[in-house]
């Protein structure tokens, strides 16, 4: 296992993150407790996960089931400091209200780290990252500035931010990461930092995958020059990447079949995208999995690419994919397929 330093923190993380949103939905407690014993064994010390989990499907009563499970598996082993424990608070209701509109305000913000760390069942994270803007931004497959425009009441990031600012001074997190974030969101909150001394983001979890490269347009420049590295998530683009659905075929219990309400990826033009990337792998000995997350592996401003399953089986597979380096010819075909079919799920 590789390990990458998490922005300015002096924390260590693995190129390899364990995704957790199945758990509690597709996932029972055992099988999470075996996926993190695997994934620890394997060099993986980096876990995320979020308030709002699981998400396969989105559901009000399955709230903080997964970060329950976290602090199981925590409570059951005392293995606190063998991980870099990452989670999320929500951003303005999305698919259902917590806490009267879940605002990026102090009052919002309290109260869920406060819900996590009992859930997960220790005294602090080492990354709290703001799941997405508390303000309008394209984000989850929309495209264009209709988001920008909308007329709603905006928690400052200046707010935000301080309310970190406490967190950390009280021990309760380590360090802050942005998520689901705009080139302006990474500088705004960077010059907070500067000229407001409040923290300084570590990271930015953004979606990133062959089918999904628009954080090369703006972000990687941060990533690079600012050390806010990208914890890629969905770099599979939620399993379209495996060649799974290609057919038209939906397997029982799959992504797509459990979670009706990802549809950033049901695009006319992801079919002819993966087909090509799947085509890609086949001709040159790879599987499609390999292919996928060794392209994400390949990219220099990627702090650790986040990977989840739903069984151990997968896991194995997908954290050997994550860590395979491709051949030149490969990266050459990929950039041409990107020429003519880039970035079909933004």
């Amino acid at each position: 296992m590789e390990y990458r330093p998490l922005g300015q923190t002096g924390m260590q993380v693995s190129a390899v993150c364990l995704g957790t949103m199945t758990w509690g939905s597709q996932n029972t407690q055992d099988e999470a407790n075996a996926q993190i014993d695997f994934a620890l064994d394997h060099g993986i010390n980096f876990l995320d996960t979020a308030e709002m989990y699981p998400v396969t499907p989105v559901k009000l009563e399955t709230f903080g089931h997964t970060e329950a499970m976290i602090g199981n598996w925590l409570a059951q082993n005392g293995k606190r400091d063998k991980i870099v424990l990452a989670s999320k608070v929500s951003g303005p209701a999305r698919w259902y209200e917590l806490r009267g509109g879940n605002r990026l305000d102090r009052r919002n913000i309290e109260e869920a780290i406060d819900g996590s760390l009992k859930r997960l069942k220790t005294d602090y994270l080492d990354l709290y990252q703001l799941h997405w803007p508390d303000r309008g931004v394209p984000m989850f497959g929309a495209r264009g500035m209709q988001a920008l425009n909308d007329d709603v009441q905006v928690v400052s990031l200046e707010e935000t931010l301080s309310v970190m600012a406490d967190l950390v001074k009280a021990g309760k997190i380590r360090a802050v990461g942005l998520s689901n974030e705009t080139p302006w969101g990474v500088g705004e909150a960077l010059r907070l930092a500067r000229d407001a001394g409040l923290p300084r983001v570590a990271s930015i979890q953004n979606a990133y995958s062959l089918l999904n490269r628009t954080f090369e347009g703006g972000l990687s420049e941060f990533a690079l020059r600012e050390d806010v590295g990208l914890l890629a998530y969905s770099p599979l683009a939620a399993g379209y990447l495996s060649g799974k659905y290609l057919g038209g075929t939906v397997p029982a219990g799959s992504r797509l079949d459990v979670a009706k309400q990802f549809l950033r990826y049901v695009v006319p033009q992801e079919k002819e995208a993966t087909a090509r990337y799947v085509g890609i792998a086949h001709a040159l000995g790879l599987t499609p999995v390999q292919l996928a997350l060794g392209f994400v592996y390949s990219r220099n401003f990627v702090t650790s690419s986040i990977i989840g399953a739903t069984s151990v089986e997968q896991l194995k597979e997908n954290i050997e994919g994550s860590l395979t380096r491709l051949p030149e010819e490969a990266l050459k075909a990929i950039a041409e397929v990107y020429q003519i079919l880039p970035d079909p799920c933004p």
